[in-house]
């Protein structure tokens, strides 16, 4: 393969003269770049539309009592909110920064599995489609929750439930797709020379994250095939009239959901691994401890499940040991803190946007990690179980954590995506917003929380409601802020400044936080070995 020059550097390598044009180029498109833009702007439309939804939660909320929607309409836009947010918004997101990133940074050609990698995609869109549909249809959407605890899925659900259960179905076939392609192509179309221990961190976040979602998927799949036939085809897996067992269906679920929420951070701790040396300015501190920390979350996620169900009536001896699994995974994950840390400690540091989010990441996706710490202690998580410190918690986690790395990742990669330096002026003004609005709109809950707010419900008492229009205002601003983000990206794509080779001035040398990078123009083409 021939060296790349600076210009041809986030353009279509693979693009011939009798490669469709148009609409039927994105169709049929096979070109890792093409696929990931695609999943970019599947995700960017799917966090927008779902935070549309958290916008219609907080305006109800904005007052005690029933103002806005009825409460079953409330129920349907939580649940709907929670399941694109986590599989339309910040999944595909970080598959399309896999498509677009992981060749490269390997020097490989493509993905391994071209045809599959556009399939994975397309199929995302209809089943988004279809989970959609389902609020229009007689009786409403979901209205369960995102986590669907049975009997809720299945005895009092609306008929369109079915419509939910495919709408999951494909989501998980789409991903386990996806996670195949990352595995096969980190394997097996590595450039010669870059052995496992030298591949960029972001490399190693997703070769792990694809691990944990082929481990998970089916187990997903099982759950919601299980609610599927009891709700439609008379099993009795999770009624106890029928000698099932409800609590069964938690512990199936949890199973899934708690190394989901490290398949949702994973890529990010990638991400800021990329970004925090390059403006540093050092190499990453601790490459190994790096790699090897990542895979002890992997490995640990599985064993603390059951943390989400203390109240459940578990044995003593059940909720020391997943209190203490709990607690035991802070430490892989200090560790990747720590090390950030150690590698801006003296270093030649500036704060364009990307490390303006990779900094806004560490601080605020560390308070997360200590309200999950308080949430893992057994006879604390039995006050706020189920309360509004818990959504502070994963909000933190997942907003200022994953969605903001996913920002960090764009401002970092789009000049060398399109060719063109973003407007620095509305970058500024898209993170000073968001990282203002959006403790606005998350820390309060922490409060409320502690005061006892359930969550999930449409109304409350009278002595929460100041707290209650200070987070809706927040969430209002945090909303709009990202229009900012949206008019940024089309300015950018359309044209404007044309990006230099090494945009970030000084740092590309540090780019992809390996061993002895190469510099940013020579990423496909095989390391020299000594």
């Amino acid at each position: 393969m021939t060296d790349m020059t600076p210009d041809q550097v986030g353009h279509d390598d693979h693009d011939h003269d009798h490669k469709p044009r148009g609409l039927m180029r994105w169709l049929l498109t096979t070109n890792h770049k093409d696929i990931g833009s695609m999943y970019l702007i599947f995700s960017f439309s799917m966090f927008l539309l779902g935070g549309a939804m958290a916008l219609v939660i907080r305006a109800e909320l904005f007052q005690p009592g029933l103002q806005l929607v009825d409460p079953n309409f409330f129920n349907q836009m939580t649940t709907v909110h929670g399941l694109i947010m986590v599989f339309g918004a910040v999944m595909p997101a970080f598959t399309g920064l896999a498509n677009w990133m992981v060749p490269m940074m390997i020097g490989a050609p493509d993905m391994a599995l071209p045809r599959m990698n556009n399939w994975s995609f397309w199929i995302l869109p209809f089943a988004f489609l279809m989970l959609i549909m389902s609020l229009f249809m007689e009786g409403g959407g979901p209205n369960f929750g995102w986590t669907f605890y049975a009997p809720l899925s299945t005895t009092y659900s609306p008929d369109s439930t079915a419509l939910f259960v495919f709408a999951v179905h494909i989501m998980g076939i789409s991903s386990i797709m996806g996670a195949i392609n990352v595995i096969v192509t980190i394997m097996n179309l590595r450039a010669p020379g870059m052995t496992y221990m030298k591949m960029p961190l972001f490399v190693w976040t997703w070769f792990i994250t694809a691990f944990l979602l082929i481990a998970v998927m089916p187990v997903l799949a099982g759950a919601v095939t299980m609610v599927l036939t009891d709700k439609y085809f008379g099993t009795s897996f999770f009624d106890a009239a029928g000698g099932g067992d409800p609590v069964m269906f938690q512990h199936i679920f949890w199973f899934f959901g708690h190394p989901e929420v490290y398949i949702m951070i994973l890529p990010s701790f990638g991400i800021i691994s990329a970004i925090v040396p390059a403006f540093a300015r050092k190499p990453l501190f601790g490459y190994a401890s790096m790699v090897y920390a990542t895979a002890s979350i992997a490995g640990l996620s599985f064993v603390v499940w059951a943390h989400h169900m203390f109240t459940t009536g578990m044995p003593v001896f059940a909720e020391l040991f997943f209190m203490y699994c709990t607690m035991l995974i802070s430490v892989p994950t200090g560790v990747k803190v720590f090390n950030w840390v150690a590698t801006m400690w003296r270093g030649s540091m500036t704060f364009e946007t990307p490390m303006l989010f990779a900094l806004a990441f560490i601080v605020l996706f560390t308070i997360g990690g200590f309200s999950g710490l308080m949430l893992a202690i057994t006879p604390v998580d039995f006050q706020y179980h189920d309360t509004y410190f818990v959504v502070a918690h994963f909000h933190y986690v997942l907003v200022s954590g994953a969605i903001f790395s996913i920002m960090a990742a764009a401002y970092y990669w789009l000049p060398k995506w399109t060719g063109h330096m973003y407007n620095q002026t509305l970058a500024n003004w898209h993170f000073w917003c968001s990282l203002i609005s959006v403790n606005i709109l998350f820390f309060p809950m922490h409060f409320l929380g502690l005061a006892g707010m359930p969550r999930r419900i449409p109304d409350y008492a009278l002595q929460f409601a100041d707290i209650n229009a200070i987070v809706s205002v927040g969430a209002f601003l945090f909303g709009f802020s990202q229009l900012i983000f949206l008019v940024l990206v089309v300015k950018c794509i359309r044209g404007g400044e044309p990006a230099p080779a090494k945009p970030w001035d000084g740092a590309e040398g540090l780019e992809w936080s390996v061993p002895s990078p190469a510099p940013y123009h020579t990423f496909s083409t095989p390391p020299k070995i000594d």
